[in-house]
């Protein structure tokens, strides 16, 4: 009997120091693989050290933000990280501490001179907390599990909406407004305040005419979140006319010359765009992976508003014309 005993209790010790040591060994990472949608915290002191601004209808509360998490080879995360602007950026590697149970990533800075940001979180009940260092301010943020926008049955498409007026009355007029109606046509002459429509679309067809002067920039965000680019390129990329910012390119380039009216026919059902850039498809149902720079919120399960950008250069409209769906 204390022979038995004696071996009872040996194997339930090896038990015990095996669990242990499992427990200390990193995780598969299965908990954090996917996408996430973000919401960064930051008070009105930290934005004054910082330099930046809220602007639109921008919660704040926080800004918004986006992680995804892949995994490469067979243990080795990585991933791209969408914050305040900017396009999406490569994460090299997402480390995890079994010590601490937090995973942790650095990325070098995009546009702004600054150091390396680093970011730090942990996973608890299916959501992230963490935290971000910027310029020596410490960022708090969460996150939640973007939605995948699967949609189950084709959109029932309702009636078109002309959103230029004499009046803007569709619009939400920010208090450094640029934009104006002259003869009919949605005019931004200079540097100001995003425009924002006070309607929110779930999914719609789009209908606009544009024209912007020699190198300027501009864009329309779908639902508030996911940026089209307008802006004078000769070229083909996902920053260049006619590109999901940072995400999708168009298959070949159909821009105009600077001055000259062009055109976009712009579908978005759930997560997937169709671009029609003056009369041809340069983007056939393509799936946007998440929310770009300078979106108003990372709420992308709900309906937005369309926003024009008046922050970087001139455009014009002469056509905006949304068909919304009704299912």
């Amino acid at each position: 009997m204390n022979k038995f005993i004696s071996v009872f209790f040996a194997l339930l010790v090896v038990f015990m120091v095996h669990v242990s040591a499992s427990a200390q060994k990193p995780n598969d990472g299965s908990e954090v693989i996917g996408r996430w949608d973000l919401t960064i915290t930051i008070d009105d002191e930290q934005l004054e050290n910082l330099g930046l601004f809220r602007h639109g209808l921008m919660s704040t509360a926080g800004f918004p933000g986006w992680l995804e998490v892949t995994k490469s080879g067979f243990s080795t995360l990585v991933g791209r990280y969408v914050g305040y602007e900017g396009s999406a950026r490569p994460i090299a590697e997402v480390h995890y501490d079994p010590q601490e149970q937090k995973y942790h990533f650095t990325i070098p800075p995009q546009w702004m001179d600054i150091e390396d940001l680093y970011f730090e979180f942990t996973v608890n009940d299916g959501k992230l907390s963490g935290h971000q260092m910027l310029k020596g301010n410490k960022l708090k943020w969460t996150g939640v599990r973007a939605p995948s926008l699967t949609r189950e049955e084709p959109p029932i498409w309702g009636n078109p909406k002309n959103l230029i007026d004499k009046n803007m009355s569709s619009w939400i007029i920010p208090d450094n407004n640029q934009f104006r109606i002259e003869d009919g046509v949605l005019v931004n002459k200079g540097v100001g305040g995003n425009l924002i429509t006070k309607e929110k679309f779930d999914d719609f067809k789009l209908s606009v005419e544009f024209r912007y002067p020699e190198g300027s920039n501009s864009g329309i965000y779908l639902r508030g979140r996911y940026e089209l680019q307008i802006v004078d390129s000769m070229s083909v990329s996902d920053i260049s006319i006619g590109g999901i910012y940072g995400f999708i390119e168009p298959a070949f380039y159909a821009g105009a010359k600077a001055g000259e009216w062009q055109s976009f026919e712009i579908t978005l059902v759930g997560r997937h765009f169709t671009l029609v850039h003056n009369g041809l498809e340069v983007i056939s149902n393509r799936p946007i992976p998440g929310i770009t720079g300078g979106s108003l919120n990372s709420n992308e399960g709900e309906p937005g508003p369309l926003m024009i950008q008046g922050d970087h250069g001139a455009v014009e409209f002469r056509k905006f014309v949304i068909t919304p769906s009704v299912n």
